[in-house]
């Protein structure tokens, strides 16, 4: 039996579940800015007592490695990497944009086309992948400053559904009869559920030393508008 606590903050989403054997029995999370630093614990805790469960009894940590918001991802490995240190229990990272790519298809399992998860970076840019229907990667993960010319290729051969806090601000430039957009918010933790089992029964652990979130872009400094007396 594999009991694991599962993490996910690469959006404004905060959200922690925890699984057995890959079906969700716990979940607590809330979207709002800003919330990962003073929830997660917190929500960490509340799952934990929902599922009746001493911290002890997990079997590993999972959480979701970005890509993502820079603030989030960092603050959910740290928390991740602590509980593992602390535990001394294996730590499992999921890739984002399949995670949300397989809630969607938890949702569809009838689905023929193909998913693209999409993460809002800066002004049309997002962090994006495409995956067909057993979630295997047709596009890799990239950093897209989306056009009307962007998965042309895709669209005039697949039935396309964008989805994540990206795919909104999409919509208007991918004017395509094959592309369709959901609004369900799959950045949750309990879409790892089966891909966090699935990595803990092939012992797919991470160095928790050394692990760091993948951030595919580096971190932007800006100026603030108004100078701080």
């Amino acid at each position: 039996m594999a009991t694991i606590l599962q993490i996910e903050t690469a959006t404004q989403v905060c959200s922690v579940a925890i699984s057995v054997n890959g079906e969700t029995i716990a979940l607590k999370e809330e979207t709002a800015q800003n919330i990962h630093a003073s929830s997660l614990t917190l929500f960490i805790e509340e799952g934990m007592k929902s599922a009746k469960l001493k911290f002890s009894d997990l079997d590993a940590i999972a959480v979701s490695k970005g890509p993502g918001s820079y603030t989030g991802l960092r603050i959910g490995v740290s928390t991740a990497k602590g509980l593992c240190f602390a535990l001394d229990k294996p730590l499992i990272a999921i890739n984002t944009l399949q995670m949300m790519a397989n809630g969607f298809l938890s949702q569809h399992p009838n689905y023929g086309g193909l998913i693209c998860p999409m993460i809002d970076a800066r002004r049309m840019e997002v962090f994006t992948a495409v995956y067909n229907n057993h979630l295997h990667p047709v596009e890799t993960v990239n950093a897209k400053i989306v056009d009307e010319k962007s998965f042309i290729l895709e669209l005039d051969n697949n039935y396309v559904t964008f989805i994540g806090d990206g795919a909104a601000k999409c919509e208007p430039v991918l004017a395509h009869q094959n592309a369709h957009f959901s609004d369900v918010n799959f950045n949750s933790a309990p879409n790892m559920s089966k891909l966090a089992h699935a990595a803990f029964e092939n012992a797919n652990f991470e160095d928790v030393a050394y692990f760091e979130p993948f951030y595919l872009k580096d971190f932007v400094f800006t100026t603030p508008k108004k100078k701080v007396l």
